[in-house]
């Protein structure tokens, strides 16, 4: 690259500098690429003199809400506390201004800008009609890039640059096939004696055992449901040439699990020495671990081995693991992201390299190069709005295809699990459009995934299911909201209709 000029536009730093590798220069893809700031700074700011245009947010975890807003208009957030404790970072949220993690964009007929960062200690940043700005929760100096020029071009050199910092695991999720959005958590192995020998046929490679198995979360043993036993219901699996996968959160534990009366030793404590409420779920709320612990590591280590090696998963859904970055009194003094991403390195280290990992609710920043896949949004649900409710991370099959599609950019840098698709009509009530519209976010991820079992998939949409789930069609993005795949045009933008963006979709 070429040292050019200074930056151009008015910045401000704290505790760093422009400089490094490299600085102010030119994107070496041709005439078009993006313009380029490298600097490290524990804070930033710059002008950016937009007064109209869109703002890009990326929220903390799979679930938070992510996309574009206009500029002028109230931030994409979780409004309702209790539930942004689950799905977003409760720390930063900002009602006013708008506020993302990691990374931001103001987008306008002047070009785009991106401010991202490609590493640090929870970075975060906020946008306004004047100013961008961005920080370290620690106060420590980061890694930071500062792009300018054309909206696809510019998200797809931070994405670049990012897998350049952190790398991407290829291993691909196969077609899979998840017990969750059919059986819930009544799934039994006599459900899986009668599923699993019918899915092969249809294309499926991967079968995902969900919430139901165990006996409560936080005892991560099978329940009476599957009384042979979790390597026999692997045996089931295998004997039919697929993949097994489990569905498991060793992040967090309910109050009544035996790990909090044995070990509470292990478990996050806030300043008082109080117990932390990671989130809600299951009618109550959950605590999570202290995993700058030994002994916490030690129990991560236990339950993930025990799937993998003891019972034969070769597959694990990590569920509710943004607990680990929740706030809390931890044994060592360490940023709360870098004490997330020690826990999911000793699953890494304890189950290898060839054990599939998909985070849902995963802090996605800092699950770079660890994770194989990451959930991209809200669960989905055979339903497009929830009338009695106007959250973003609500379940709805129209949160999480918005959602899935405003982080279709990350593809090559992390899998990307948009959720299942639907083939069934019976208990759905999505149309036939809404459905399209999920299968080809799914394509456009790499992710194919059916939760439907074949009982309730009518005869004629077999042929469909297996193109589905075993072809990988050429795909492109050509617009901010359109894609193609192979010759086909899928245009989103009727998805993102109701939401307040100024620029032409």
């Amino acid at each position: 690259m070429s040292i050019q000029s200074p930056p151009r536009l008015p910045l401000t730093l704290h505790g760093g500098e422009v400089g490094g590798s490299p600085t102010w220069a030119s994107a070496p893809t041709g005439a078009d690429a993006p313009t380029e700031t490298f600097f490290t700074a524990s804070r930033a700011a710059f002008l950016h003199g937009r007064t109209e245009g869109d703002v890009y947010r990326n929220g903390h975890n799979s679930w938070s809400p992510s996309g574009w807003r206009a500029i002028a208009d109230a931030p994409l957030r979780v409004a309702n506390p209790v539930r942004r404790q689950t799905a977003d970072d409760t720390r930063w949220d900002d009602p006013a201004r708008h506020h993302s993690s990691w990374m931001i964009a103001v987008a306008s007929e002047q070009g785009t800008l991106l401010l991202g960062c490609l590493d640090g200690e929870t970075p975060r940043l906020h946008a306004d009609t004047d100013l961008v700005s961005a920080w370290t929760e620690t106060g420590r100096s980061a890694s930071w890039v500062l792009l300018e020029g054309d909206e696809l071009a510019v998200f797809a050199r931070y994405r670049d640059l990012l897998v350049e910092r952190h790398g991407s695991l290829s291993q691909a999720p196969g077609a899979v096939w998840s017990s969750w959005y059919s059986y819930y958590e009544t799934i039994s192995r006599a459900d899986l004696d009668e599923v699993v020998p019918q899915l092969p046929g249809l294309g499926f490679d991967t079968v995902q055992v969900d919430d139901g198995w165990e006996r409560l979360v936080g005892d991560w043993h099978p329940n009476d449901k599957f009384s042979a036993g979790m390597k026999d219901t692997v045996s089931l699996i295998s004997d039919h040439g697929m993949r097994a996968g489990l569905w498991i959160a060793p992040f967090i534990t309910l109050p009544d699990a035996e790990v909090v009366q044995k070990n509470p030793q292990m478990l996050l404590r806030d300043a008082s020495g109080s117990l932390v409420h990671a989130g809600t779920n299951w009618g109550s709320h959950y605590y999570t671990f202290d995993f700058t612990r030994p002994d916490a590591q030690g129990f991560l280590v236990d339950t993930v081995s025990r799937a993998v090696h003891d019972w034969g998963f070769s597959y694990l859904k990590l569920d509710f693991i943004n607990a680990g970055t929740v706030d809390g009194v931890r044994s060592q003094d360490v940023d709360r992201e870098q004490a997330y991403r020690t826990a999911i390195e000793t699953i890494r280290a304890a189950v290898g390299p060839d054990t599939y990992l998909l985070g849902s609710g995963a802090p996605i920043f800092s699950s770079l190069g660890v994770l194989n896949a990451v959930r991209t949004g809200p669960d989905v649900a055979p339903m497009w709005d929830n009338y009695a409710t106007d959250d973003p991370s609500d379940a709805t099959a129209h949160n999480a295809l918005s959602n899935a599609v405003s982080r279709l950019w990350m593809r090559g840098l992390v899998g990307l699990d948009p959720d299942v698709v639907y083939f069934r009509h019976r208990r759905n009530l999505l149309s036939d459009q809404q459905m399209q519209w999920l299968k080809d976010c799914a394509t456009l991820s790499g992710f194919p995934a059916v939760s439907d079992p074949p009982a309730w998939i009518d005869a004629e949409d077999h042929d469909e299911l297996r193109t589905f789930l075993t072809t990988s069609p050429a795909t492109e993005q050509v617009g901010r909201y359109r894609f193609r795949i192979e010759d086909r045009e899928v245009d989103f933008g009727p998805v993102f209709d109701d939401s307040d963006s100024f620029y032409p979709l």
